[in-house]
C-alpha cells in the first residue's frame, strides 16, 4: 500500500498497519468501531490484548504518516472507534466516483463525447486490483464494491464508445477484457458487437460459442437472454445492429429508458417469460396483468420480460410504481398519469389538472409511438383503467397482488412459488461453486425458504457475504431459527427466517437501531429521526445506518435519506419489544420540536409559549432561515402527518394535539386539502380524552380553517361557535378572541358585514371581562386586519385605511415578514379601490414579494390577482392576464374555494378587456357556481356583473351594504 504526498512516497509495509489504513480509507472519514478493527485484524480469534494492540497499531500508523509529511491528527480517536480525515480529492476511489458521475450526467444530457472523456479519465486512475496487498477478509469484502464499480464504469464506457462508432478503436481492449473476465457477459457482448460492426461477423459468432461452452463447463448454465438475443441478431444479419443512432446537435437524444435493471442471476420462469414475450411481440395491442402473493417475483419477472422485448418498442420503455400494496399511499390515477407524462418529457405546464384531461393527453402522446409501459404494484382496476393507452402500438405490463378481473381484454397471468428446480437454480446462480458442491443441502435450503424467490435470494445473499460458510452451515442455521416454518409457510410472513438470519449476526448497536427503525412510519427518513428512535447522537446513528445499508437491511434512496422495505419494517417492529414506547415518544418529541422550529417563521405568535413546550431534544432540527425551514417541511410533511397519526394510534393524546397544532401554520399557508381533515378529527378526539379544553379549542379552531378552505363556511361557523363556548367555559380569553375574530372574517365572506363587525367588537370586549388578560399582539393584529377587510368590502375606504394602518403598526411590533406582508397587501387593495393606481401597484408588488418570501401561498395568490387588476386598469391587459392566470393556478393548488372564485372573476374581467368573451363568461359562470354553493355573496355579485346580469348584481351588492358599485368589476 502506497501513501503519496506532494513531497514523498511511503510504502506501508507492516501488515496490520496496512489493514488498519485500508479499513479507515474505505470508510472515507466515517467512524470505524473498535470491534470492526479487531475483526479485520484477527477475524474470529482476537487475542485478549486486542484493544491494546489496536491502540499501538494506531500509534505506529500516525508515526508513519508523520514521516510522510502528513499531520499526526489525520487519524482521530473517538470513544467508539477511529476515523481518518480525508477529503474527496485525497482518494483515488472518490475521484473515480466523481468522474464516473460526471460522465453519467454528460450522457444524460446527450454529450456522449464528454461522457466518454470523463469515463476514460476515471478508469485511468486504476493501477490493478484495489487493496490486493492487504491480508484481511473483512477489508477484501469491504473493497469488493470497488471492483464492481470498475466493472460497471468500464461497461458503461464501452457502451458509449460503441455508440460513438469507435468499434475499431476499442476492439483490442475488449478482446483483452474477455480474456481476463471470461464469464462477464457484458464484455463478451461488447466484443461481439465490435466484431460485427467491423465486418467480422463469423468471429463475433465464434466469441458467443466459446462463451456458451465456458458457461456450460464451469457453471452448468446457459448465457443470459441479452447475450442470446445479440447472437440471434448477428446470426440473422440484423442490419440495425450496424447502424448508429441519430446524432443531433446536442448529442444523441434517446427515448425514455425507465425500466429497472434486469438482474443477471434471474432463474426459472422460462415458459412464463416466453409467454409474455410472445404476447408482446405479435404486433397487436397487448396488456398483460401479472398477479400473485408478495415475494413471488412479479416485478422481477415483468422487468425481465420487458427488457426482452424492449427493441420492439423503440420510442420508449416507461416504468411506474403505483404503490398499491405498500405502506405508502397508493398513487391516484391522476398523479400516476402526471408521472408517466413526465417520463415522456411532456412539460409540466402542458399537463392539465383533471383526471379525464390527463388521460386524454396521455393517449394522445402515445398515439404515434411504439412504447412499452410497466405499471408495477397496482392497487385495483379503478387505479389502472385510466392509465391504459388507446394505441395499438403501445403494450402494457401490470403487476399486482390482486387479480384485476375488471380489465376487459387483458391477458391474466398468476404466479406461484418457484418449482424446486428453479429455486435450486436461483441459489446456484447466486452462490456459485458451493451450491454445486453440495446439491442435497442446496435443495434443502430452497425448501426451507418455501421456494419463495425473495426468501431464497436473501438466504443466498447471506452465503455470498460469508465465504467461510458451506451450504450445510446455512441449512443448520435455518433449521434452528425461531418460528422458522410458520413464518416461511404463511402468507406474507415467509421471509422472516431470512430476516432473522441477517439480524442475529449484527453487533448489538446495529440490532438495537434496526429494531427501533421499524417503529418509524413508512417512507424515507433522515438520520436525526433514526437517532431519536435509538437515543443516539445523529452522527453515530448515520454511521450505523450506513452499516445497515451495507448488509441490505436498510435502503439509501438518496444521499442522507434512508428507508426500510415494507416487510423488513414489519419484521423490525416486532423486535422492538420493550423499547417501543420510549422510542416512539422520542420520535414524536423530535418531530414536534423540529416542526415548531420550522413553522416559527409562519406563526403570528410564539408557538412554544402557546404549546408550553420544554427544551428540545438533542436530535431536533433548528432552522436559521425560512428557506431551510420550508425545504425541510416540504420534504418531511408526509412523515410529520404520519407521526401525528402514530401518536393517535399509540394513545399519546397530548402529542397528537401538539403535533397537529405545530404543523397547522404551514398547512394553512400551502393549503390544507380535504385529506387532512382526519388530522384535526384525531386531535379533537385526543383533546377530549385528555379533558383539555384549551387543546380542544385550538384543534377545532384549525378545523374551522379547513372547512373554510373547502368552502364549507356553515360548518366553519358552527365549529367556531363551539370554540367560543369551550373557551368561555374554561376561561380561555385568548381563544375566545381568536374564534370571534375568525368568525368575523367568515361572516365577511358571506357578505354579512354588520354581523362581522359585531363579532369583531365582541372580540375587542373580551379583555373587559378578563381584567388579568392582556391581548396578545398576534390577536390584536388579526382584529385590525379583519376590520380592515370588512370596511374594504363594504366600500368604507377611509375606515379601512385607519384599520389597516393600525394593523401595520402592530405587524411591525410583532416582527417577521408575514404580518407586514398581509397588511401591505390590504393597504394596496384599498388604494386600488380609491384609484391611487401608482401607490396601489407599488404596495401590491412589495406585498407579493414578501408573501412569497414567507411562503404564504394563499396570500401571494390573492395579491397577485389584484396586482393583475391594477395592470388592467392601467391598460396593461396582457400583464394582467399573465398575473391572474398564475394566481388562479396557485389558488387551485391551495384548494381555497373562495379564493378560486376571486381569481376566476379577476381573470375573467381582464379577458373581457382583451376581447376573449367566451373564456371570460366561462370563468364567471364557474365563479358564480362556486360562490353560490359556499355562500360567498361578494364574489357571487361580481360574477353576476361579469355575466351582464347587472340588475341582479347591483341588488345583491347593495343588500350586503356595499357602497362602491365600481368594486363589482375590480
Amino acid at each position: 500500500m502506497l501513501i503519496r504526498t506532494p513531497v514523498t512516497e511511503i510504502t506501508v509495509a507492516a501488515p496490520r498497519e496496512r489493514v488498519l489504513l485500508a479499513l479507515l480509507l474505505l470508510r472515507e472519514g466515517q467512524l470505524v468501531p473498535v470491534q470492526q478493527v479487531i475483526t479485520a485484524l484477527w477475524d474470529t480469534h482476537p487475542p485478549p490484548t486486542a484493544r491494546a494492540q489496536v491502540h499501538s497499531c494506531v500509534s505506529r500508523l500516525r508515526q508513519l504518516l508523520r514521516r510522510a509529511g502528513l499531520p499526526e491528527d489525520l487519524v482521530i480517536t473517538e470513544p467508539a472507534g477511529y476515523r481518518i480525515k480525508v477529503g474527496p480529492e485525497d482518494l483515488d476511489a472518490a475521484l473515480f466516483a466523481t468522474r464516473v458521475e460526471r460522465g453519467r450526467a454528460c450522457a444524460a444530457e446527450g454529450d456522449l463525447t464528454g461522457a466518454r472523456d470523463e469515463l476514460r479519465s476515471a478508469l485511468a486512475l486504476w493501477r490493478g486490483r484495489p487493496l490486493a496487498d492487504v491480508d484481511s477478509e473483512t477489508v477484501r469484502a469491504a473493497a469488493a464494491h470497488l471492483d464492481e464499480q470498475w466493472t460497471a464504469a468500464m461497461a458503461f464506457c464501452l457502451d458509449l464508445e460503441l455508440q460513438l462508432d469507435l468499434a475499431e478503436e476499442i476492439l483490442a481492449e475488449v478482446a483483452d477484457l474477455v480474456e481476463r473476465f471470461p464469464l462477464n457477459e457484458q464484455f463478451r457482448g461488447h466484443l461481439m458487437t465490435a466484431l460485427a460492426r467491423t465486418g467480422r461477423r463469423a468471429d463475433a459468432l465464434a466469441v458467443f460459442r466459446r462463451g456458451r461452452a465456458l458457461l456450460n463447463d464451469e457453471l452448468g448454465i446457459e448465457p443470459g437472454a441479452e447475450l442470446v438475443e445479440l447472437h440471434r441478431r448477428i446470426l440473422n444479419g440484423d442490419v440495425t445492429l450496424l447502424l448508429m443512432p441519430h446524432v443531433s446537435r446536442g448529442g444523441i437524444r434517446r427515448p425514455a429508458r425507465c425500466l429497472p435493471r434486469d438482474i443477471a442471476d434471474f432463474a426459472g420462469r422460462a415458459e412464463t417469460v416466453q409467454r409474455i414475450v410472445d404476447a408482446l411481440s405479435d404486433g397487436r395491442q397487448a396488456v398483460i396483468a401479472i398477479d400473485g402473493m408478495a415475494g413471488t417475483g412479479k416485478t422481477t419477472l415483468a422487468v425481465r420480460a420487458a427488457h426482452a422485448v424492449s427493441d420492439g418498442y423503440p420510442d420508449g420503455q416507461l416504468y411506474l410504481d403505483l404503490r398499491g400494496h405498500s405502506d405508502r399511499t397508493p398513487l391516484d390515477p391522476g398523479e400516476a398519469l402526471g408521472l408517466l407524462l413526465r417520463q415522456l418529457e411532456v412539460p409540466v405546464e402542458r399537463v392539465p389538472q383533471g383526471l379525464d384531461e390527463r388521460a386524454m393527453l396521455w393517449r394522445t402522446e402515445l398515439a404515434d409511438r411504439q412504447v412499452l409501459v410497466l405499471l408495477d404494484n397496482a392497487l385495483d382496476t379503478a387505479q389502472v383503467l385510466p392509465l391504459l393507452p388507446g394505441s395499438a402500438q403501445t403494450a402494457v405490463i401490470i403487476t399486482s397482488r390482486r387479480r384485476l378481473g375488471g380489465l376487459d381484454g387483458v391477458q391474466p397471468l398468476s404466479l406461484d412459488v418457484l418449482p424446486i428446480e428453479d429455486a435450486v437454480e436461483l441459489l446456484r446462480r447466486t452462490v456459485g461453486e458451493r451450491a454445486f458442491a453440495d446439491p442435497a443441502s442446496t435443495a434443502e435450503v430452497a425448501e426451507l425458504c418455501g421456494r419463495l424467490p425473495l426468501a431464497v435470494r436473501l438466504a443466498a445473499a447471506r452465503l455470498q457475504h460469508r465465504p467461510s460458510w458451506s451450504v450445510a452451515d446455512l441449512v443448520a442455521r435455518l433449521r434452528t431459527a425461531d418460528r422458522r416454518l410458520p413464518e416461511l409457510a404463511v402468507d406474507g410472513r415467509t421471509v422472516a427466517a431470512a430476516f432473522t438470519l441477517s439480524f442475529q449476526h449484527l453487533p448489538v448497536p446495529l440490532q438495537h437501531l434496526f429494531a427501533v427503525l421499524g417503529l418509524h412510519p413508512p417512507g424515507d427518513f433522515e438520520p436525526s429521526a433514526a437517532a431519536a428512535l435509538a437515543d443516539l447522537p445523529p452522527a453515530e446513528a448515520e454511521a450505523l445506518l450506513e452499516d445497515l445499508v451495507d448488509v441490505h437491511l436498510v435502503e439509501a434512496p438518496a444521499a442522507g435519506r434512508y428507508r426500510l422495505h415494507d416487510l423488513l419494517r414489519d419484521y423490525a417492529a416486532q423486535l422492538a419489544g420493550a423499547a417501543t414506547a420510549p422510542a416512539v415518544r422520542r420520535l414524536l418529541d423530535h418531530y414536534l420540536h423540529s416542526v415548531v422550529s420550522a413553522t416559527r417563521f409562519m406563526e403570528l405568535s410564539d408557538a412554544k409559549t402557546v404549546l408550553r413546550l420544554g427544551p428540545p431534544p438533542p436530535t431536533a432540527k433548528h432552522f436559521a432561515t425560512l428557506g431551510d425551514a420550508r425545504r425541510w417541511l416540504d420534504r418531511e410533511l408526509p412523515n410529520v402527518l404520519s407521526v401525528a397519526r402514530l401518536a393517535a394510534e399509540s394513545g399519546l393524546h397530548r402529542h397528537t394535539c401538539l403535533m397537529t397544532r405545530a404543523v397547522s401554520p404551514f398547512l394553512f399557508g400551502v393549503g390544507f386539502g380535504e385529506t387532512q381533515l382526519d388530522l384535526y378529527e384525531r386531535a379533537i378526539a385526543a383533546a377530549v380524552a385528555l379533558g383539555d379544553g384549551e387543546l380542544e379549542a385550538e384543534s377545532r379552531n384549525y378545523q374551522a380553517a379547513v372547512y373554510f378552505r373547502m368552502g364549507r363556511i356553515a360548518d366553519a361557523l358552527a365549529t367556531l361557535q363551539l370554540v367560543v363556548e369551550i373557551a368561555e367555559r374554561d376561561g380561555l380569553p385568548r381563544l375566545v378572541g381568536t374564534a370571534l375574530t375568525n368568525r368575523a372574517m367568515l361572516l365577511t365572506k358571506l357578505g354579512q358585514y354588520p354581523e362581522a363587525i359585531a363579532a369583531a367588537e365582541a372580540a375587542s370586549r373580551v379583555p373587559q371581562r378578563h381584567p388579568d388578560y392582556v391581548v396578545p399582539a398576534s390577536l390584536e393584529f388579526k382584529m385590525h386586519n379583519m376590520i380592515g377587510v370588512v370596511h374594504t368590502q363594504a366600500g368604507n375606504y377611509a375606515q379601512a385605511l385607519v384599520a389597516n394602518r393600525r394593523g401595520m403598526a402592530v405587524a411591525r411590533r410583532l416582527g417577521g415578514v408575514r404580518p407586514v406582508a398581509i397588511m401591505m397587501g390590504e393597504l394596496g387593495l384599498v388604494h386600488l379601490h380609491l384609484g391611487h393606481l401608482g401607490v396601489a401597484t407599488g404596495l401590491l408588488r412589495r406585498a407579493l414579494l414578501l408573501k412569497q418570501d414567507s411562503y404564504n401561498q394563499y396570500g401571494a395568490a390573492e395579491t397577485l390577482s389584484k396586482l393583475g387588476t391594477a395592470h388592467r386598469i392601467a391598460g396593461r391587459v396582457k400583464d394582467a392576464i399573465a398575473c391572474q392566470r398564475a394566481a388562479r393556478e396557485q389558488m387551485e393548488q391551495v384548494a381555497d374555494v373562495s379564493g378560486q372564485c376571486l381569481a376566476a372573476n379577476d381573470l375573467a374581467f381582464s379577458l373581457q378587456a382583451l376581447g376573449a368573451q367566451e373564456e371570460a363568461r366561462a370563468l364567471h359562470r364557474e365563479a358564480l357556481a362556486k360562490s353560490t354553493r359556499i355562500g360567498d355573496r361578494y364574489e357571487q355579485a361580481r360574477a353576476l356583473a361579469g355575466l351582464g346580469r347587472t340588475d341582479e348584481a347591483v341588488a345583491l351588492f347593495t343588500s350586503l351594504g356595499a357602497r362602491d358599485l365600481s368594486a363589482l368589476t375590480r
